[in-house]
C-alpha cells in the first residue's frame, strides 16, 4: 500500500523514482514567458549560446512552429524570432499554451506532464501536437477534463470527486468517454 493525498492505494509492487533531470518536462496551464526574443520563449531556460552547442538551429524551431501552427507568428514580425516584445501581453492564451509545447519539442525529454496545457487550443491542433509527442517517444501524463485526449494515452487515472478513483487500460475510441 502506499498513500496519495492521505488515502491508501493498493500497490502491485515496483519502484517509484524520479527521473534525471532532464528527462521530464512540466507545462502548466497558464506557462511561463520569459523577457526576450521569441527564439527565447521557446528555448527557455536555455541561451541561443547552449541552443547552437546542442546542435539545435533556427530550422528546428521552424519545424516546432509548423508543428503547433504559428509559423505565421514569426512571418508577421520584422525580425522573425529575433524579434522582442513583452509576449504575455502579446500573445492568446492559445498561442502561449502553443509555444509551450513548442519548447517541449525542443527540449525532448523522455516524460512530460502536461497539466491543462491545452485547455485554450483547438482539438485538431491539439491532436497534432500530441501526435508528434508520440511519434518522437515523449512519454506524456497529462492532466485534463477534455476526454478528447484519451484517444493519445493508453491508460486513464480518473477521480471522482468524491475520494474514489479509477486506473484502467484505456479500450476503444474517444468516442466511449465522450468529448
Amino acid at each position: 500500500m502506499f498513500r496519495i493525498l492521505g488515502e491508501l492505494w493498493p500497490s502491485w509492487g515496483g519502484k517509484v523514482t524520479k527521473p534525471p533531470r532532464g528527462k521530464l518536462f512540466y507545462i502548466p496551464q497558464r506557462p511561463y514567458m520569459t523577457l526576450g526574443s521569441l527564439r527565447d520563449q521557446i528555448i527557455y531556460p536555455h541561451t541561443f549560446e547552449e541552443m547552437k552547442r546542442r546542435g539545435k538551429t533556427d530550422a528546428d524551431l521552424f519545424k516546432y512552429l509548423d508543428i503547433v501552427q504559428l509559423r505565421l507568428l514569426v512571418q508577421q514580425r520584422e525580425k522573425g524570432l529575433d524579434s522582442i516584445e513583452d509576449w504575455i501581453d502579446v500573445l492568446s492564451g492559445g498561442e502561449k499554451q502553443r509555444i509551450a509545447m513548442a519548447r517541449l519539442f525542443y527540449h525532448h525529454p523522455q516524460f512530460a506532464i502536461l497539466d491543462e496545457c491545452t485547455s485554450a487550443v483547438s482539438v485538431d491542433v491539439e491532436g497534432s501536437m500530441y501526435e508528434y509527442c508520440r511519434q518522437v517517444g515523449i512519454t506524456l501524463f497529462t492532466v485534463s477534463h477534455r476526454k478528447s485526449l484519451w484517444s493519445h494515452h493508453e491508460y486513464v487515472f480518473r477521480f471522482d470527486g468524491r475520494g474514489g478513483s479509477e486506473f484502467r487500460k484505456i479500450e476503444g475510441t474517444s468516442d466511449e468517454f465522450g468529448s
